[in-house]
This record gives structure tokens, C-alpha cells and sequence, in this order.
């Protein structure tokens, strides 16, 4: 008996190797657009759906291809509104993605690794290995996701994207940027890249690359300690690119996009919650064009790291707004499901 060929995953495809399927069929080429249009503008999750297409051709696609589209396994609500997708993958393994909702904004925290390997120690998800890589759909996938429930739960559209969700983005750059084109792409989801950000705990080499590969979505980086000895103990990245050469590749960020970036710090409780490290984070600040984001400790145990005081955090702005600094300080967002800050980690 023979066996029957593999289904290939018609959403690796480009425009072009879709119409030469066409053509070798027989059929006109603008099949090929209508299908495209499917796929990724109208984020079709099965040929049925296709439906300015006829069923013989639907049929034949069925039998040649397939889109290995992500399925929402779980959803919990916050009572803050946010709500914590589980994202069940073509292969069974998980991934989270959060809507997180304000007045103004409907946002996109998105996953771009199942786990992650760079084993910072205040992270739950740094507790899971890395599996593998997001392809492209399956990033773009969780975007949808979010933008329809946005539209369900909220009557609001999709605003902003983040790429804060589990693993870091810049170890798998080539889907992490193929997904951004798509969203952005006026045959995707035609998104603004200024809307988009990216948050890495900060590899110089591939920060060099993205200023070389001209992108235009926004940079964030997980710094929280500008002192060498404390950024190494919680973060073992530090130790193979150090704060100085992690300015190097900023100030090269900015020279070549002109974007300000934005520093993403936590404080924690006889950590760093002191005005030595606060001033050191000005000081480092006046090394490369930035902002920065004071984020509130999200507990994933009872261990070392433990949330600061509200007065550290004020003493933290006090001290940058002194020296011309953009700050935001952050509330945590859906505590109450770990759907916030570091606390993606499949529990279920």
C-alpha cells in the first residue's frame, strides 16, 4: 500500500512558490493571491474558510497542504481584565501569550521560545529548558489570538505588540523578524512597527544586527542592575557581555536608528533597592538615548527575590528624573492568574 506524501505547511510558502503550485496545476496564478489572503490577512485556520474559492480547489489543497495553526488551550481572565492565554502548538507543547488591557491600549504580550535557556534567576520561564524555536506563524498566531479577543471581550482593536512573553526573541531572530514583517505587512495584519517592541536581556551582537538590518519596531532591555557584580548573579548573561559591552552595541543601536530604547529594571528587596544602584542606573543611562521602565516585582517563590518597598521605587525616580531621565514606574498586571512580569512558566 502506498503511503500517502507528507502534507507540507502551506504557510512556509511564499506568495510566489504558491502561484508556481498553481500554475502547475493548471489553475491561474491569482489563485495564489486569494489563498495568500487567507493565510495572512484574513488568518484562515483551515481551507473551508476560503470560501471565494471552489470547493474542488479546497479540496486539492486539503490534500497537498495543511496550516498548522495554534489552538487557545486554556484562557484565564484577571480580575484586573488582563487575560493569560495557554497556546497549544502543532506539536502539544504550551506557550503563554497575555492580552493586557488599559483605557487606552490593547496590548500583545507575546512568546517567542518554548522555554528559554538563558536561565535568569528571578524568572519562572527560566525554569522551563528550551524546547525549540516559534516558527513565524506560530508567533503571528498568538497576535491574532489577542487582536480577536481584544475585539470580543473589549469592542477595542489590538494596539500594541510586545515580545516580553517566554524566551528571549534575539536566539531566534530570524522568525522573530519574519513575524513582525508579516504583522506589519499591509497583507498581514498592517500593523505600524512603531507600535511593536522588543525585549531582550541584551546580546550585543545581535543588537548590532537588528541597527544593521535597519528594523523600525522599538527596543526594551532587561537590564536591572547597572553594576557588573549584581547584574551577573541574576543574570549569568552578563558574564559573557559585560555592561560595557552592552553600551557599545546600544550606542550603536541609536546611532544607526536614531530610536531611543528603553530599559526595563526591577527592584528588589536587599538587592538592588539602594541609592547606589539607583545612581549607577543614571549613570549608565547618560551612556546611550533611553528611557526607563521601573517594573514591580511579580514573587515566583518564596525565595531570595522579594518585592522592594514603594519608597525604593520613588527613590529610584526621584533620582533619574534629577538627571533628565524619562521614568515610568509599572504596576504589575494579572498577578492573580502569573500572567504577569516573569511569571510565564505553564503551570498548568
Amino acid at each position: 500500500m502506498q503511503t500517502p506524501a507528507k502534507k507540507q505547511d502551506i504557510r512556509k510558502l511564499s506568495l510566489e512558490e504558491i502561484q508556481d503550485f498553481f500554475v502547475s496545476i493548471g489553475e491561474k496564478p491569482f489563485r495564489a493571491k486569494q489563498v495568500y489572503e487567507w493565510l495572512w490577512k484574513k488568518s484562515a485556520k483551515d481551507f473551508d474558510q476560503m470560501t471565494n474559492i471552489s470547493l474542488s480547489i479546497r479540496e486539492l489543497l486539503k490534500e497537498r497542504f495543511e496550516i498548522k495553526h495554534i489552538k487557545v488551550d486554556q484562557m484565564q481572565r484577571s480580575a484586573d481584565g488582563t487575560i493569560k492565554n495557554a497556546v497549544k502548538l502543532h506539536d502539544d507543547l504550551i506557550v503563554e501569550s497575555v492580552l493586557i488591557p488599559t483605557e487606552t491600549r490593547i496590548t500583545a504580550c507575546i512568546s517567542s521560545q518554548v522555554g528559554c535557556s538563558l536561565d535568569c534567576n528571578f524568572c519562572a520561564t527560566a525554569r522551563l529548558k528550551r524546547m525549540r524555536n516559534l516558527s513565524a506563524d506560530e508567533i503571528y498566531d498568538q497576535v491574532v489570538a489577542i487582536k480577536e479577543e481584544g475585539e470580543l471581550y473589549f469592542d477595542r482593536p489590538l494596539t500594541n505588540i510586545v515580545y516580553m512573553g517566554m524566551g528571549e526573541p534575539l536566539l531566534n531572530y530570524k522568525n522573530v523578524l519574519e513575524s513582525i514583517e508579516k504583522i506589519t505587512s499591509p497583507e498581514g495584519l498592517g500593523m505600524s512597527p512603531r507600535r511593536i517592541t522588543l525585549s531582550t536581556v541584551g546580546i550585543p551582537k545581535m543588537i548590532k544586527q537588528l541597527a544593521d538590518d535597519e528594523v523600525r519596531f522599538n527596543l526594551a532591555v532587561s537590564l536591572h542592575s547597572a553594576i557588573d557584580e549584581t547584574r551577573t548573579r541574576m543574570m549569568p548573561i552578563n558574564e559573557k557581555s559585560n555592561l560595557a559591552e552592552l553600551a557599545e552595541s546600544l550606542q550603536y543601536w541609536y546611532s544607526k536608528t536614531k530610536r531611543k530604547l528603553t530599559f526595563e529594571y526591577v527592584v528588589w528587596k536587599n538587592i538592588n533597592d539602594d541609592e547606589k544602584h539607583a545612581r549607577a542606573l543614571a549613570k549608565y543611562c547618560g551612556k546611550v538615548a533611553s528611557k526607563v521602565n521601573i517594573i514591580e516585582y511579580n514573587p515566583i517563590d518564596d525565595g531570595e527575590f522579594q518585592q522592594a518597598d514603594p519608597a525604593s521605587l520613588d527613590m529610584y525616580k526621584r533620582i533619574l528624573e534629577e538627571k533628565g531621565i524619562v521614568v515610568n514606574v509599572r504596576r504589575s498586571r494579572g498577578k492573580d492568574i502569573d500572567a504577569a512580569c516573569g511569571q510565564l512558566a505553564n503551570k498548568s
